[in-house]
């Protein structure tokens, strides 16, 4: 893997580290701590900053019926979660998305393919397949979009993005992301609202995409 050059704000990693992060945007997070190791040590370091926090909060005395009660609750409650390791290209958090299945392509035209992984009113999860040459049509943002590349690259207006960098666009950029010769581009793209498409045929197209 080529050296990792666009990393996640310290901000960010800040509210990940809280669990303040919408769903959408913590996948892409986690995604990209897993591969990169300068942002697992200062994610660590928030982690660090919070339990210490923790430790110095003046503890609340409950009654014993209290605390028996909560405790049976969260033992009733509990599930244990399966635990998702990393396949090939796809980090474990990305593994844990899908479920531990294979993507499910779904054509978008001109070889772009995608696979929704979650979408609700909060955001969505998707993962997308960009042919070398082929362009994501123009488009600016009505919120966040968090792209992470799992493999081979893409450039756009704001510069090159290889394997394991993140992208972070806003409302303030417009571009036009290019898949790099090579090997096909499959990102991981989450978002907390539409994209806005210039051309036509895109947005009438939108909605049957869901993007």
């Amino acid at each position: 893997m080529s050296a990792i050059k666009h990393h996640i704000p310290d901000a960010m990693l800040a509210a990940y580290a809280a669990g303040n992060l919408p769903h959408a945007f913590a996948v892409a997070v986690a995604s990209h701590v897993s591969l990169c190791e300068q942002c697992r040590v200062a994610l660590e370091a928030h982690q660090a900053v919070g339990g210490a926090v923790l430790e110095e909060t003046v503890a609340v005395a409950v009654s014993s019926s209290l605390k028996d009660s909560i405790f049976a609750q969260l033992d009733a409650s509990y599930t244990p979660e399966p635990v998702y390791e990393r396949n090939g290209m796809f980090p474990g958090p990305v593994m844990e998305a899908m479920k531990g299945r294979a993507p499910r392509w779904k054509k978008l035209g001109m070889g772009v393919r995608q696979d929704i992984l979650s979408a609700d009113s909060n955001g969505s999860v998707r993962l997308l397949y960009i042919p070398p040459g082929q362009a994501v049509p123009d488009h600016s943002h009505n919120g966040l979009e968090l792209t992470l590349v799992l493999q081979g690259s893409f450039s756009d207006e704001t510069g090159r993005f290889g394997v394991g960098d993140l992208e972070i666009a806003d409302e303030d950029l417009e571009h036009t992301p290019v898949a790099d010769p090579g090997d096909p581009c499959i990102c991981l793209a989450a978002t907390d609202a539409r994209l806005q498409f210039r051309a036509l045929v895109p947005r009438l197209l939108q909605p049957l995409f869901r993007i």
